[in-house]
């Protein structure tokens, strides 16, 4: 029998903040109560004792294993780099995102993607690493060889979600070209003609291909219990399609609209931590924090910044006078961990894992003191 005893703690539980112990055995959280005389318990010295957070989308992976053009690393090494940084960050949960269909200007391929799950499943399988891990499939539908790419994870159970996205010109995320193209031009050097001829390339492989590979790919998830997800729903008509395709996350919807429309529909609205970090998108669309305001946020996502996502709850909580801490920590815990039917974990409450994680706060910053998955030290 393992037990793990921490006293002294502000414990943030669903609902409020209450002082006292929390006591996890055998991986399990079996009781929270008051002061403590058991010698053997960690003081948490009034800390902020938090769950382990849950990260549906992080694209963090990926730069670990090409940190540079036409640089691979060793894609273990890759994934215990990745890893040491999630779990540092508070995650004990986190949804790998690996791409699905690649366009011209990609430095990467299905078998990179592959190659990085297979990583991840042999680093879980024998003890490796400090989080659990899943995988999330990013599936650009406007490219040619998405389904390609998702048949390369036919069978993988680790696979709980996929997201159905489209980064073509003029339309969701890019529905300003000026945004469009500060990112890729700027980021691929093109001259304004290339840049004209990549956009109108980009805008036809999305009329050939999108709607037959959302169509099939969603067809594929309702089959093998698959949770899908859209991706920068701009519009009621977005929307629509997304219900009808049995989209149970909104990732990032870009415009108040979408959001709200998606709310109302049942649907669980994902905005990035960074967005809230920052005080807005970087793209140019709707505030993280507006919607939170509103009551249209559920789930916060680190994104590209894995720290953003533990920064990101403090700072709601304490910015946002409808936002209590207990509200914005099940942002990144609770309701992420339910949208995938993760139900033994992402709360502090008796039945629950012990995954856990110490927090004291200098400067309006968060600091990660000490986390445990399964009631077993892990950063």
């Amino acid at each position: 029998m393992s037990e793990l005893i921490l006293k002294n703690a502000r414990i943030v539980l669903t609902d409020e903040i209450v002082e006292g112990t929390v006591v996890v055995r055998d991986g399990r959280i079996v009781d929270i109560g008051g002061a403590t005389a058991v010698p053997s318990a960690d003081d948490m010295e009034g800390d902020y004792v938090i769950p382990g957070l849950v990260e549906l989308h992080t694209d963090h992976l990926e730069g670990h294993y090409a940190p540079r053009p036409k640089v691979r690393w060793n894609p273990f090494a890759a994934v215990l780099a990745h890893d040491a940084q999630i779990c540092s960050s508070g995650i004990t949960t986190v949804f790998d995102a690996l791409r699905i269909g690649m366009d011209e200007d990609a430095d990467l391929s299905a078998g990179d993607m592959r190659q990085l799950a297979d990583a991840i499943d042999d680093g879980c399988r024998n003890d490796r690493l400090r989080a659990d891990h899943f995988l999330h499939l990013r599936c650009e539908v406007s490219a040619a060889d998405c389904l390609d790419g998702f048949r390369v994870f036919d069978g993988d159970d680790r696979v709980r979600l996929a997201s159905l996205m489209d980064h073509s010109p003029g339309q969701r995320q890019f529905r300003n070209i000026e945004a469009y193209s500060t990112y890729y031009q700027g980021k691929l050097k093109m001259s304004d003609a290339d840049f004209k001829a990549f956009c109108a390339k980009r805008i036809a492989d999305s009329e050939a291909n999108s709607d037959r590979n959302r169509k099939a790919i969603s067809e594929a998830c309702k089959e093998r219990g698959i949770v899908l997800a859209s991706h920068d729903d701009a519009t009621l008509e977005h929307v629509d399609e997304a219900i009808e395709q049995g989209i149970e996350v909104a990732e990032f919807p870009t415009t108040f609209e979408a959001a709200k429309a998606s709310k109302e529909a049942g649907l669980a609205v994902l905005m990035g931590a960074p967005n809230v970090v920052r005080g807005g998108s970087h793209s140019g669309n709707i505030a993280a924090q507006e919607l939170a305001e509103n009551g249209l946020l559920d789930i916060l996502s680190s994104d590209y910044i894995p720290f953003s996502l533990i920064q990101s709850a403090f700072g709601l909580g304490e910015r946002v006078d409808s936002i209590s801490l207990p509200q914005a920590i099940c942002m990144v815990s609770r309701n992420p961990a339910a949208s995938c039917g993760l139900d033994d974990r992402g709360e502090i409450a008796i039945g629950k894992r012990g995954d856990l994680v110490r927090v004291s706060v200098d400067h309006h910053v968060p600091i990660v003191r000490t986390v445990w998955r399964e009631g077993r030290r892990v950063a």
